[in-house]
């Protein structure tokens, strides 16, 4: 008997191979949906550049100086005015202590001068003493003391780097001098008003790891009006003074709103 290829046996070897091929392909579609989907890598990102530094905000400061005080007076008949003695001068010198605080406002002017306003007020707790001739002779001196002194005005300046302001300043001021005793007689203590100029740099302390620490270095120059203080023994005369102060100030600055990372600010 001869067995041809189109017989039962390699017909049921065809179905076989179909089944085995039609299984494969559904289990390696099973598989493959079993399989967790690819990770998504996560889009390129930068960071936003951090703004840029900024005068505008509030701060306190405090510090220290030399000062000097000079004063043209004359003794005057208290009813009158009439002076009865020339008029002579005389000076100090010493050191003080200044605490304050202020806010400052930065803009940029005609877009190209980045420039900062403010305002602000500071005390100082002073002891720059001299010596003052008697008020009927020079030959009784007695030692005179500007004892404090506090001024509240406005300042204006331009940045010359982001970190460095050059700036004026002017406004109020008023000081308190200290009483003078010549033995038997004393010039009573008295309160000064009078208006100030001054000027001076600003720094930020970029290489501290301190954002917000600024050092301040500060000529001033006031001027008090003319008082007509009472002599304490002699009721009927006063000492006329016309007072002038010059200091010079190094200070320490602590802006609040300064709080930007160093690296990315300079």
């Amino acid at each position: 008997m001869i067995l041809r290829p189109n017989g039962l046996g390699y017909e049921m070897k065809r179905i076989l191979v179909a089944s085995l091929a039609v299984v494969g392909v559904a289990s390696g579609a099973a598989f493959a949906a079993d399989l967790p989907a690819p990770a998504q890598q996560p889009a390129y990102y930068k960071a936003p550049p951090p703004p840029p530094p900024t005068w505008t905000g509030c701060y306190i400061n405090g510090g220290g100086g030399y000062g000097m005080w000079s004063q043209d007076h004359s003794t005057i008949v208290a009813a009158t005015g009439a002076s009865i003695a020339p008029s002579t001068t005389a000076g100090g010198n010493g050191w003080f202590g200044v605490v304050g605080g202020g806010c400052d406002y930065q803009f940029r002017a005609l877009n190209t001068w980045d420039v900062v306003i403010g305002a602000f007020g500071d005390y100082d707790f002073m002891n720059i003493k001299g010596s003052l001739g008697g008020p009927f002779s020079t030959a009784f001196a007695g030692n005179e003391n500007e004892r404090s002194a506090w001024s509240a005005g406005a300042r204006a300046g331009l940045l010359v780097t982001p970190t460095l302001l050059t700036y004026v300043n002017g406004g109020y001021t008023q000081t308190q001098f200290d009483q003078v005793n010549f033995g038997a007689l004393s010039l009573a203590a008295n309160t000064y008003d009078g208006w100030f100029l001054g000027g001076g740099t600003e720094y930020a302390v970029t290489w501290l790891p301190l954002p917000g620490l600024f050092w301040r270095n500060e000529y001033r120059y006031s001027s008090y009006s003319y008082a007509n203080v009472g002599i304490i023994g002699a009721p009927a005369f006063d000492v006329r003074a016309d007072k002038q102060v010059q200091t010079i100030a190094t200070e320490l600055v602590w802006r609040f709103n300064w709080t930007a990372p160093l690296a990315a600010r300079y």
